[in-house]
C-alpha cells in the first residue's frame, strides 16, 4: 500500500448507498490516494468501506477512525484481513479508543484508561492468526492518536498516526515523537470561503463538539492554547488554527505546512457550508481544485 500525500476525510455515513459509491468514484476520478470514513454514529465504517471498495479500482479506503469499544480484537482482526484480500490490497484500518460520551452514554460500556486499552486490543490482534486466504501483504494499523503517550504506542505498536482536529504545531510534534519511519496522517479541515466570519462561523459549527471533550480539549492546551482561548465558543486564533479557510492558494498553503512539519499523508475534510451538515457538489469544489489527478 502506497498512501500517497494527499487524501479525503468524509462523513460517508450520512450519505445514502448509491450517493457514497457515487463519492468514492468522483474522489478516485480526482486522483487521491485515500477516502478516510469515521466511525462514531450511524453506519459501521467497515461496512461502508466494504461498499466503497467494491465500488471503486484503485482508491484506498482508511477508517479514521474505527471504535475499539465497537468489536473485539479478532473482529477487527478478521475484518481488516478480510477488507485487504477483497480489495486487493486498499484497505488501511484506523484504531481509536472514541470519546465517553460515545463509548458510555451510546454503546453502554464502560470507557477504561486509553493507553492500556488500546496496547491490550493491538496485543490481542497481533497474538491472533487470520485464517481465511491472506491479502497480498499484511495490512498497516494505524492509531487515533493525540497526545505523547497515544503516539508512543503508534510507534511501538502499530504502523503510524491519525490525529484529528490538529494544526502544523502538532504535527511537528508528533513526527518528533513518532520518529522516521511510521505514517503520520492528520486530518486538516477546510472551507472554500474567503469572508473570514463567514468561514469562522462554518468553522465554529463543526469544531464546537470538541471543546467539551477532555482528550481534544486537553491536546488543544498542548498545542499551545489557553483556557481563554477554549471560552465560549473558542477564540479566532483557535479556529483558524483548525480550519484552513479562504482561496485556493491559502488552503493549498495549509497543507503544505503540515508536509513540511513531517506529515506523510494529510486528509482533507471540506465542511459544509449550507444549513445541513451533509456535503453538497459546492461544498466539493475544493477537493477537485486539489486534485492530485492521475499518474
Amino acid at each position: 500500500m502506497k498512501i500517497g500525500k494527499l487524501g479525503v476525510w468524509a462523513l460517508t455515513n450520512e450519505f445514502t448507498a448509491p450517493d457514497a459509491a457515487a463519492f468514492a468514484q468522483r474522489v478516485e476520478a480526482w486522483g487521491y490516494s485515500t477516502l478516510w470514513t469515521p466511525e462514531a454514529i450511524g453506519r459501521c465504517a467497515l461496512v461502508g468501506s466494504s461498499w466503497m471498495l467494491a465500488n471503486t479500482s484503485r482508491l484506498q479506503l482508511a477508517t479514521g477512525i474505527c471504535n475499539v469499544y465497537a468489536r473485539d480484537a479478532y473482529a477487527a482482526l478478521n475484518a481488516q484481513y478480510g477488507l485487504a484480500e477483497q480489495s486487493g490490497g486498499r484497505f488501511l484500518l484506523g484504531l481509536g479508543v472514541s470519546h465517553a460520551p460515545l463509548v458510555e452514554g451510546l454503546r453502554g460500556h464502560v470507557m477504561q484508561k486509553p493507553i492500556p486499552t488500546m496496547k491490550a486490543y493491538l496485543e490481542a490482534m497481533a497474538a491472533h492468526e487470520y485464517k481465511s486466504p491472506p491479502p497480498p501483504e499484511k495490512p498497516k494499523t494505524i492509531l487515533a492518536a493525540l497526545g505523547p503517550k497515544m503516539l508512543e504506542l503508534a510507534r511501538t505498536h502499530a504502523d503510524g498516526a491519525h490525529p484529528y482536529n490538529v494544526s502544523p504545531v502538532h504535527t511537528a510534534m508528533a513526527r518528533e515523537i513518532l520518529g522516521p519511519g511510521k505514517w503520520l496522517c492528520p486530518e486538516q479541515k477546510v472551507v472554500l470561503e474567503t469572508d473570514p466570519a463567514r468561514a469562522r462561523a462554518i468553522g465554529r459549527r463543526t469544531l464546537g463538539f470538541s471543546l467539551h471533550l477532555p482528550n481534544y480539549r486537553n491536546n488543544f492546551l498542548r498545542m499551545g492554547f489557553t483556557e481563554d482561548d477554549l471560552a465560549g465558543n473558542g477564540s479566532d486564533r483557535w479556529v483558524d488554527s483548525l480550519v484552513a479557510w479562504g482561496d485556493e492558494d491559502a488552503i493549498r498553503r495549509r497543507i503544505q505546512e503540515h508536509w513540511d512539519a513531517g506529515a506523510d499523508h494529510v486528509c482533507i475534510q471540506s465542511l459544509a457550508r449550507g444549513e445541513k451538515l451533509g456535503l453538497t457538489r459546492d461544498d466539493e469544489k475544493i477537493f477537485e481544485l486539489l486534485a492530485p489527478g492521475q499518474d
